[in-house]
């Protein structure tokens, strides 16, 4: 299947997505068939955090129609943070939508935790993830670390790189999590893998976008 896959938001990201699908389909030696549009991350942001859905749907439609027109089956949203406006963009988009959140929860279901905590952004961590994910019960963040940890996300996902103060300010919300009982810690957001990837931070971790990747390379491989 010829994938389409919104990208851009932010540059970490898409290339966490781009060389995701790379490594699994050369694995598997399936030829991967995938063209990507630009969306702009700053621009996602200031509808993000202005609670405007509607807009940012109607830019990922655009771009969707670009990518059908370039011979796209199937689209993906290439961050979990992007996911905000997911319900609005599958009413309009001009191609199937391969939404993460219903993926992630059928991986929760089969894992061995039933309290996660999640970092993100602030509307990641405050539907907890979309309110998409029965399976498990969410230990919620809360109050000045929910706002220092969005703050922190959308600077480094902005920028695409982390520095050390920012992966402490991750590493220690999550241990404050864990602290009030989550049995682990789910990213959910997508350039959260800059702080986390190759380090142990005394907890258990849940990529939301592995997950993700993993769903869309199914479609792909299919």
């Amino acid at each position: 299947m010829h994938i389409g896959l919104l990208a851009g938001i932010g540059p970490a990201a898409t290339d966490f997505y781009y060389r995701g699908l790379i490594d699994r389909h050369v694995a598997d030696g399936i030829p991967l068939d995938l063209t990507m549009a630009h969306a702009d991350v700053r621009e996602m942001s200031r509808n993000l955090v202005g609670n405007n859905p509607k807009k940012q749907a109607e830019i990922f439609a655009g771009l969707a129609l670009r990518l059908k027109a370039a011979g796209a089956q199937a689209v993906a949203i290439t961050s979990m943070g992007g996911h905000f406006c997911v319900n609005e963009l599958m009413a309009i988009s001009p191609l199937p939508v391969l939404n993460a959140i219903p993926a992630v929860d059928a991986a929760l279901a089969k894992g061995r935790f039933r309290r996660i905590g999640i970092l993100g952004t602030r509307t990641v961590m405050e539907t907890q993830l979309y309110g998409g994910i029965p399976s498990v019960e969410v230990v919620p963040t809360e109050g000045a670390t929910l706002d220092l940890v969005h703050d922190t996300y959308v600077a480094m996902a902005t920028i695409g790189h982390v520095t050390d103060a920012q992966r402490r300010i991750f590493v220690e919300a999550g241990r404050d999590l864990c602290a009030r009982g989550a049995e682990a810690i789910m990213l959910g957001g997508t350039d959260l893998f800059l702080a986390f990837a190759g380090r142990d931070p005394g907890f258990s971790v849940i990529d939301c976008a592995d997950i993700h990747v993993d769903a869309i390379y199914a479609h792909s491989a299919a």
